[in-house]
């Protein structure tokens, strides 16, 4: 019979053995488990639509998204003051519960810029919109058009407002979408507040998010130039297609792509 002296000489030595292999195995467990996490697609998307229109324009998009796999939310901004706007799209993101895809359109390119240094958002997606800087406005930027190009039919602001010209805005803002649904557009528009056009910025996300941007080539809202110019500054992985302002309607494919490839390049680090 061994002495217990000898038999708790024996144990330590088996478990000085053994404890390298254990450590080892847990080791390779975190590893393997850290490269799936930072590898993993983001799967949650917050779409934010831009002024004159709400969130129901995002349809096509969403149906193409939420067909993959994709968790999604539309928000339906008042565009009445940026800061309201920012307040509503963080409380959508926040009820997401997990990493997040920040998607804007237009005007929504300034409502994400402020609202995606939410610790929840991993990426930003403009869809050619607003990528504003610090101490920038959508008013500042528009109040000084390129040379040579034609100014949106926006109307003289009534009570605050803005609407764009109704027999204007289907060759102005859907130059590419059906006639039907352009009218339509134009006889449903939701007044734009002064205050969201004059709302500034004052941290914008992508100067510490990843972010993405759609430039329109036929866009007669926001010059191309100005587009190219926005994203540049912001440091932004650019995709150029052939599209008037409405390109969420016209081409959903494309903006559903540029969507997927912000999902799949945004690693949470959560």
């Amino acid at each position: 019979m061994l002495h217990p002296t000898t038999l708790n000489s024996s144990l330590q030595r088996a478990l000085w053995r053994i404890l390298p292999v254990i450590a080892l195995m847990f080791s390779g467990m975190a590893v393997a488990h850290a490269a799936t996490a930072s590898t993993q697609t983001v799967k949650n998307v917050v779409l934010v639509h831009g002024g004159f229109v709400d969130g129901s324009g995002w349809q096509s998009v969403y149906k193409i998204l939420t067909n993959k796999g994709y968790n999604v939310t539309v928000v339906q901004n008042p565009t009445i003051t940026l800061e309201g706007d920012v307040a509503v799209t963080k409380r959508a993101i926040d009820a997401m519960n997990g990493p997040v895809i920040l998607v804007g359109h237009s005007y929504g390119g300034a409502v994400i810029s402020q609202a995606g240094t939410d610790p929840n958002v991993v990426g930003l997606v403009y869809i050619t919109a607003f990528a504003l800087d610090n101490g920038e406005s959508v008013g500042s930027l528009v109040k000084n058009p390129a040379p040579g190009s034609t100014p949106p039919p926006i109307l003289p602001p009534q009570a605050g407002f803005l609407l764009l010209d109704r027999e204007k805005l289907p060759a102005a803002f859907a130059g590419d979408v059906k006639p039907e649904t352009a009218a339509f557009m134009a006889a449903s528009q939701v007044p734009w507040g002064l205050e969201a056009l004059s709302g500034t910025v004052t941290d914008a996300a992508w100067k510490t998010k990843p972010s993405w941007y759609l430039v329109t080539t036929e866009d007669r809202m926001i010059p191309p130039d100005a587009q190219r110019f926005m994203s540049k500054r912001a440091g932004s992985k650019v995709v150029e297609v052939k599209a008037s302002h409405s390109v969420f309607l016209s081409h959903p494919e494309s903006v559903a792509s540029i969507i997927e490839q912000a999902a799949a390049g945004s690693h949470a680090s959560m």
